[in-house]
């Protein structure tokens, strides 16, 4: 009975394991927050890591019923001066994350409304070149406010 149960417990070990392997990353977005702006009516931002799937994809834009419009952008320092670019897309390699974070690649909001405040969530879905959108509720921070 030992070695049968043995064996039979070592495959199952090696079964898992394999099984393991063979899962396919899911795209996917965590972490979603929304800075308000310090002065009214001036633009928003938003934040959020994507985490790509089984193949690559783009994400062509960012929404929410909050803002009246939104553009991807993106921080760089060129020639020792921060600099903000709009972008078409933003790739999302397989089984790679990108992460929106301040000073780097965001999400503007503009025209926020006014009953956005700071505490609540807001939603935004992501539309993906691959025909996939992923809808996530984002914590919204006030101006200054601790990431």
């Amino acid at each position: 009975m030992r070695n049968w149960m043995g064996r039979n417990l070592g495959g199952v070990v090696l079964a898992a394991a394999a099984l393991a392997g063979c899962q396919q990353a899911q795209l996917g977005v965590d972490g979603a927050w929304v800075r308000l702006p310090a002065v009214p009516g001036r633009p928003g931002a938003a934040y959020f890591t994507v985490h790509g799937g089984a193949d690559a994809t783009s994400l062509l834009a960012v929404s929410s019923p909050a803002a009246i419009r939104t553009e991807l952008h993106e921080m760089k320092n060129v020639g020792g001066m921060m600099n903000m670019s709009p972008l078409k897309d933003v790739a999302i390699p397989a089984g790679q994350a990108v992460a929106f974070q301040p000073g780097g690649k965001h999400v503007m909001l503009f025209d926020i409304a006014p009953s956005v405040r700071a505490g609540t969530t807001i939603p935004l879905r992501l539309a993906f070149a691959n025909g996939k959108t992923i809808e996530v509720a984002a914590t919204v921070k006030a101006a200054g406010e601790a990431e």
